[in-house]
């Protein structure tokens, strides 16, 4: 009922989980990410197998191993399907034998692609070979534009009614979470909601707090500056705001 895309930047160690389907709220129940690792689990999703899977990646176990451990003990993986990244770089999957067809998943060098209920393998070889060929882009926009070369494709038999975009840029607190839940074309929304995070919300996240910096910036010194100037920039170049947001009169 879903497929997915896990993928670490090569420009800055950041991870992303991308998932599309025509289920409610995937984004709520498929992906799991932390600070170096991922776990996206699908089909009849199992949340343990995100959250334990989480955990153990974390603590550098292989993904291969904590994989070979779920389908060994969970007496429905035949109806699951996951795939995961761990500390390392290294990614494994699984796709149960009774997930509904199409059903199956790739490994690339830098990214995985999983999924089920598709109309065939070239939603999966679409959406990788997207993601491979845009470089060009900054990480979140070539995850959704890879999703969208996928459903182009074909993508979920069914149709479309929910996307999700998690990314973590080293830090067990996501750099940016945006779902569409219930939408007539939900990667379409997260790239609207990907343009209207550049107007405050990128620059608001540079003030974050992480783990070695336990305040972050503590003040709002440079951060209205940099929303102003990005403000003025779209302006000039007559880009108008794709936000719903009404400014209180």
């Amino acid at each position: 009922m879903t497929f997915s895309l896990i993928a670490k930047d090569p420009a800055d160690g950041a991870i992303g989980v991308i998932v599309a389907s025509r289920f409610f709220a995937c984004g709520a129940a498929v992906p799991y990410v932390g600070a170096a690792v991922a776990v996206a689990t699908q089909a009849f999703c199992n949340p343990v197998w995100g959250t334990e899977g989480r955990r153990r990646l974390a603590m550098a176990e292989s993904a291969q191993d904590v994989l070979g451990d779920f389908v060994r003990r969970d007496a429905g993986q035949a109806i699951r399907q996951a795939h995961m990244l761990d500390a390392q770089g290294n990614f494994a999957a699984h796709t149960g034998a009774d997930c509904v067809d199409w059903a199956g998943h790739l490994i690339a060098r830098d990214h995985s692609v999983a999924g089920n209920m598709l109309t065939g393998p070239e939603v999966i070889k679409a959406t990788s070979e997207a993601y491979a060929a845009q470089t060009d882009l900054p990480f979140a926009q070539r995850l959704i534009a890879a999703m969208q070369a996928g459903e182009a494709a074909g993508g979920d038999k069914r149709g479309r009614q929910a996307a999700g975009l998690v990314i973590h840029r080293g830090e067990d607190h996501p750099w940016l979470d945006i779902r569409a839940d219930d939408h007539s074309d939900p990667l379409a929304e997260l790239a609207r909601l990907w343009d209207v995070a550049q107007e405050r919300y990128v620059h608001f996240a540079k003030a974050m707090p992480t783990a070695a910096n336990f305040s972050g910036l503590p003040t709002r010194e440079g951060i209205d500056a940099d929303i102003q100037r990005a403000e003025a920039a779209r302006k000039a170049a007559g880009i108008i705001s794709r936000s719903y947001a009404i400014d209180a009169e």
